[in-house]
């Protein structure tokens, strides 16, 4: 086997384990097992019951993928550092695994309050994305994939950051709502009663839960409006145009799966649907930052071939 295939089958085991990951996190939040195994860690302590087991197979999962990680991140900064993000991903998707892995045990050893806990999925998430895009560098090692030569317009790049980093917000009110149990305090949707629309006697998890609602609801139209300025602006390129669709229809499912949590009473699988398709949202986001940050980069070098002296 050749080091490049070894490295494309260790990145999609990587990266498939880290959605496992961001998975059994919610799955731990939502059926209320994160003192499965007591107060231990690494640990596992108590009497045989399903939170002990989604507990520990959280935990066994989320070691084997940081053994997964750490052994991709090494291997490409060795082998793909040439490439200008791949030490960066690497840094990242192991720091931020590593820094998910210390809150959860905070956790458990020690009382933490619903507003740091709700960090756990962001920061899992974003070691996601690293992994994710550094699978994707490792696939263009044979030039088999690239879209290197992607030109992003400045007004849709800023857009791109701009999105990306909301989302973080919306996913970290997303937890908090998970983490204060407040997932089904509103029996109503879109609105928390649809008899009483205009009501404001709210108790706080309910309007933790439609500040969320509202927060997705930006983000909702704001993938939606990015999308068609794409299709407008950069309408012969495949890249963009599929993948702000893809973005469009991940996006759209994600709403209606907030939707379906309330229409069947917080149905388990639904809410883990709901997870798995904000982590491939925001990993494909992130993926357009890499597109739009080399793009940038190619833009500064021929602005600065034209006028050496002229910065952007």
């Amino acid at each position: 086997m050749t080091l490049i295939k070894l490295l494309k089958r260790l990145s999609i085991l990587a990266t498939f384990s880290m959605i496992l990951v961001l998975i059994g996190g919610a799955l731990v939040t939502k059926t209320d097992s994160g003192m499965g195994c007591g107060a231990n860690w690494p640990f596992c302590e108590g009497e045989i019951s399903a939170q002990l087991i989604i507990e520990l197979s959280h935990r066994l999962i989320s070691g084997l993928a940081a053994i997964i990680v750490f052994f991709l991140s090494i291997l490409s900064w060795k082998f793909i550092g040439h490439i200008r993000e791949a030490k960066l991903l690497a840094f990242i998707s192991i720091f931020f695994l590593v820094l998910q892995a210390l809150i959860g045990a905070a956790a458990v050893l020690w009382s933490q309050s619903d507003f740091v806990l709700a960090l756990h999925f962001g920061i899992s998430l974003i070691s996601f994305a690293a992994v994710f895009l550094l699978t994707l560098l490792i696939f263009e090692v044979d030039q088999k994939y690239d879209a290197r030569s992607l030109v992003i317009n400045k007004k849709i790049r800023l857009h791109i950051y701009g999105l990306t980093l909301y989302i973080l917000i919306v996913v970290y009110t997303g937890a908090l709502v998970r983490h204060i149990d407040s997932s089904l305090a509103c029996s109503g949707w879109p609105l928390c009663d649809n008899s009483q629309p205009f009501s404001t006697q709210l108790h706080f998890g309910q309007w933790v839960q439609m500040g969320h609602r509202f927060l997705a609801g930006i983000a909702f139209i704001w993938t939606i409006l990015l999308f068609n300025k794409v299709r407008k602006t950069h309408k012969n390129s495949r890249v963009m145009f599929y993948g702000w669709l893809i973005a469009s229809l991940l996006i759209s499912c994600q709403v209606l799966l907030g939707a379906f949590i309330i229409f069947t009473v917080g149905n388990l699988l639904v809410a883990l649907l709901h997870a798995l398709f904000i982590t491939l949202y925001f990993g494909l986001l992130c993926y357009f930052i890499l597109l739009s940050n080399r793009s940038f980069q190619f833009e500064k070098k021929n602005t600065q071939e034209i006028d050496p002296h002229l910065k952007l």
